[in-house]
């Protein structure tokens, strides 16, 4: 006579019974909290910081995993610099940092501390635009306009590092001064990413700041 799952006389299933005794097993391997221990998770310590951001000391107390990014954004509610990807990826969040772009997601604000920091907001203002927001303006260096802000400063630290000589990797001689050229400046521009397409109009935008031909 074949076994049955469902012992009658028992009154219980064979697969009750494994059941019961896995839950058994998995309860008894879980620690009983000790008397002593303090269910609340303990406040996270933070440190003191003071940026110079768009001409202004900004003194913050923050946690120390706190990005560049977060702490314009949240802290001192300077939301002209966008969160793209978080990862560094896409250069929406591109400021400058001691007159040299970098992307503020990938930078802890504490590494910071006494830096100056320029952001969108820090370059020009509505009434009087910094002359490469009034190109892309005049060359519609826009679309949906998410990562103009990033592109923007990147394009400002572009002719910056083009005028004091710093090579790209796509020189052929990197001793010899940067040529001001469109395909030098689409190049170093790579890693911003536009998403609309706009990619033709920022290099005009750029041109025209630099007084190149395109």
């Amino acid at each position: 006579m074949a076994i049955e799952d469902h012992d009658e006389r028992a009154g219980m299933s064979r697969r009750g019974v494994l059941a019961g005794s896995c839950s058994a097993v998995a309860l008894s391997a879980v620690p009983a909290p000790s008397p002593d221990t303090d269910t609340k998770s303990a406040p996270v310590a933070t440190m003191p910081v003071t940026l110079k951001v768009n001409g202004r000391a900004r003194s913050l107390d923050l946690d120390p995993r706190t990005t560049l990014l977060d702490a314009l954004r949240e802290h001192l509610q300077l939301t002209g610099t966008k969160k793209g990807c978080d990862h560094g990826q896409c250069g929406a969040c591109t400021v400058i940092v001691e007159g040299r772009r970098i992307n503020a997601c990938l930078s802890l604000a504490l590494q910071h501390d006494g830096d100056a920091v320029t952001t969108i907001e820090g370059l020009g203002t509505p009434d009087r635009l910094h002359p490469m927001q009034a190109a892309f303006v005049k060359h519609d260096g826009y679309q949906c306009g998410y990562c103009t802000p990033g592109q923007i400063c990147s394009a400002v630290a572009v002719l910056d590092e083009m005028r004091a000589g710093i090579p790209s990797h796509v020189q052929a001689d990197i001793t010899a001064r940067p040529p001001m050229t469109t395909t030098e400046m689409r190049e170093r521009m790579s890693g911003n990413i536009c998403r609309c397409g706009a990619y033709s109009n920022i290099a005009e935008a750029m041109a025209d700041v630099a007084g190149v031909r395109t």
